[in-house]
Parts: C-alpha cells; structure tokens; sequence
C-alpha cells in the first residue's frame, strides 16, 4: 500500500536565482505581499547579503548567525529603521516597538502576568470561553474560520488579561482590526525610499479610523477601571490593574500603559488567532495528521479530567499541529534589526547601519535545516524528535532578550481552544477555501477561510 504524501500548503514558489527584479518590481511586491519577494538563496543559502537603493542588506538564515545577532552581540543591534515606521504609528511605546528605558520598563512592569504560575491560572477561563464560544457551530455551517478565530482569541484575551471589562463589541472589533491592518500593517513605497517622516503615508491615512477605534477602546477601558479602583471597589487582579499600578514617575506613563495595552488587544491577539485558523486549515486537508490529533484529544477527554492549565503538557500531538502551522504560516513573519557598529561573523562582516533580516518565513522552509520543508508534518514537533530541531531555527515568538513575552500564554491557549473544538467538531474545506498567505504585520490567509463545521 502506497503512503500518502504530506500536505503541501499555498506559498510563493521562490524566484529563480537567474531571475533579477527591476526596482519597480520590488517595490509593488513590498507593498501588495513581501512574501512573494524572497528567491532560491532566500531559501537555500545560510546568508545573502545585497543593496536595494543604497541601502545594504543582509539575509540570515544560519542558527549560529542567529544567535550571535539575537543573543551574544545583541546590544550591537536595534529595531530597524522600516519595521519602526510600519509599527509605531500604531502601537507608538508598546513592548513591541519601545526601546531603550522605556522598553526595560514595560518589560519589567509585564513580567510578573506572564509569570508560569500567573498563565495557569488563566486556564480555566480560557477552557470556559472556548466552550462558550463552540456553542454557535451548527452541523453543517459554513463559516469564515479566520474571522471566527479573531473573535475567539479576542474573548478570551478580553476575560483573561481584562476580567471581561474591555470596551467595545467584538464583532465590530474583529472587522477593525482587519482593516488596521490591511491599511496600516502594510509597507508603504515612502518607507521604502527612506522618505522623511512629516510625508503623509496614503495607506497610514486610511488606517487612521480604525486605530482612533481602538484607542478610543482602551481609553475607555483604562477610565473605567482607574474609577473603581479610586471608589474603593474590589477589582480583579489581572494585567489591567497590575499595569495601571505601575504608573508613576518610578513606573510606567499614562501613554506607556495605553500603548501596551493596544499592543496586547491587537498583535498579542492577532498573532494567535492567525496561527489557530492555518491550524485548522491545515488538519482539514491533512486526514491522517488530523486522526492523530482526534485520538489524542478523544482519550484525553475520556480519561480522569485535568486542569486546563496541563492541557499544554498532555496533548503533545496537538501542540505539535500548531507548532508546525506557525512554522509554516510565523505569525511574525520576519524579525527586523539594524546594525550600529561594525559586526563579523565567521566570513561575513555586517558594516554600521546595515539592515539585518531574520526571516521566519524563509528560515522555516529553509533546505539547509528542514527535511521536505514546505510540507505540514507535525511529526517534527513530537516529543521525541524536538532535539533535532535547533533553538535558533524555529522562531515563532522571536529570541533573545526581546523574545515574546506571551509564548507561554499564546501555546496554552491554543491548545486549550483546538483540544475544546476538536473534540466536537470536524472543520471541512470548502471548495471555496483556497486561501494564499499575504505579509499584513501577521501572515494572514487571503480571501479568509470558509470551512464546514461538522459534528464529530
């Protein structure tokens, strides 16, 4: 009996190393999908470095190299100049995009949420907006599973880290943030050509609606709960209060709370709700990945219930699903820094001011360090075979001192929300579900995900 091939997702096939771009050419892929850019070395060399309009470049895909940029001379590298321009605009002094002071701050004042003993006690809510959340499905309903998923992780971002008390309505938030991040989240030419900064950016004005909803939101939020802490009410001990406690001359701004708070309401949520839609997607067109992960999830439930917090631990096979969606789909696709002094690496030498690019996306479909790379095989991500993957080849959340201070927090809650789905239903593509993977900030799926819901 001949074994079935693994499922090879939609993605750009790499350019031709022969094949030279003009600059027109590059500038309309930047702006409509930077996926679409990377060629044959992208993919196939440990590192290419090159010059776009006088600006030099380099392209690293070697773990070694990673490393030493991400973690040993970190110091020697700042957020790059292009990924500030997209990035500031909306989330301004957020943990995202602060540097310097203001970032050790933020950190330090976010630490203790993110704590191990802090994200377990967020599992029981998250279970509970899950299945909360399950109950709209009908058997045989046909449904947009990225939008749903937006909804989903927003629920459960809203009870867990606000105690249910953003404002707003979620069906209106979930289309804003699509939009915030069709306008802004996309590189504008200006940013390209290093234009001055007081150039008005056609795609930033567009966007502007949507982020004056989203500070309006936290403002919103932010006044409600400084009311009834100053009223003496009990409030909830959650990432609002703690945050609104560090305000202070020692502490954090007014503006510093609101930016990290609009950074966690938007990336954090966005990051992990794109990475659940690809998931499912990808198990839809992956029969016997997906029998593994419904064993797994069935014998789980039908054993002695568990805290939602060990959900992480005892379903490994389901962990490794989503692992390898966010391999194949980062949610951050690319990881921008820029040097500041002169920089060597073995044979490389990284002058000052050069733009360094570690690229999730290309690093996780790299022929160097991954065996047949642009297919869904979860089986990489399994227990016993996770020692063959190097720390610094697989970078969902990033590495180093600036590595994602949820990581913890997004697996958790993505193996509580899949385990409760999956358990009751099957999401089936529709002929209709040909999505293609487009750079908005996240990797998102073109033309959304319309899948059937069936009841398993």
């Amino acid at each position: 009996m001949t074994e079935a091939l693994p499922f090879t997702p939609p993605a750009p096939v790499p350019r031709s190393r022969d094949v030279i771009p003009s600059m027109f050419n590059v500038i309309r892929t930047i702006q409509r999908n930077p996926l679409e850019l990377w060629g044959e070395p992208s993919y196939e060399d440990k590192w290419i470095s090159t010059s776009f309009l006088g600006m030099k470049t380099v392209i690293i895909n070697d773990p070694g190299l990673i490393r030493h940029v991400l973690v040993e001379n970190v110091a020697n590298y700042k957020m790059a100049r292009i990924r500030q321009a997209i990035l500031r605009p909306i989330l301004q002094d957020g943990l995202l995009t602060a540097e310097g002071d203001v970032w050790k701050r933020s950190r330090k004042a976010m630490a203790p949420v993110f704590a191990p003993r802090a994200i377990h006690a967020f599992g029981n809510a998250m279970k509970s907006r899950s299945e909360i959340f399950a109950k709209q499905y009908n058997n045989g309903q046909i449904t947009d599973i990225a939008h749903d998923m937006t909804l989903l992780t927003y629920d459960i971002l809203a009870e867990t880290l606000f105690s249910g008390e953003i404002a707003g309505i979620p069906g209106e938030f979930a289309k804003e943030i699509e939009t915030l991040f069709e306008t802004m989240g996309r590189v504008d030419p200006l940013d390209v050509f290093n234009a001055p900064a007081f150039l008005p950016r056609w795609s930033r004005i567009k966007g502007r609606k949507s982020l004056s909803y989203f500070r309006k939101i936290v403002t919103q939020t932010v006044e409600q709960r400084k009311t009834n802490l100053a009223s003496g009410k009990a409030a909830p001990d959650d990432f609002l209060t703690l945050l609104l406690k560090q305000e202070g001359p020692e502490g954090l701004t007014r503006q510093e709370i609101e930016d990290n708070i609009i950074t966690f309401i938007g990336a954090g949520h966005e990051t992990t709700a794109r990475a659940l839609g690809w998931t499912l997607y990808l198990l839809a067109n992956a029969p016997e990945e997906l029998a593994e992960v419904e064993a797994e999830i069935d014998a789980f439930v039908a054993g002695p219930e568990k805290p939602a917090h060990e959900w992480l631990d005892h379903l490994p096979k389901t962990r490794a699903a989503f692992e390898e969606a966010m391999r194949l789909y980062p949610p951050a696709p690319s990881i921008n820094r820029e040097a500041i002094a002169e920089d060597r690496y073995q044979t490389l030498v990284i002058e000052p001011g050069t733009s360094v690019l570690v690229m999730p996306w290309t690093l996780h479909r790299h022929k160097l360090l991954w065996e047949n790379p642009r297919a869904f095989i979860p089986s990489r991500f399994w227990p016993e075979n996770r020692n063959k993957i190097d720390r610094f080849q697989y970078l969902p959340f990033g590495a180093g001192p600036r590595i994602c201070i949820g990581a913890t927090f997004a697996l958790q809650e993505a193996v509580i929300a899949l385990a409760t789905l999956l358990k009751q239903f099957r999401f089936e593509a529709t002929p209709e579900c040909k999505p293609w993977p487009v750079q908005k900030l996240t990797t998102q799926p073109q033309g959304g995900l319309p899948m059937r819901v069936v009841v398993r």
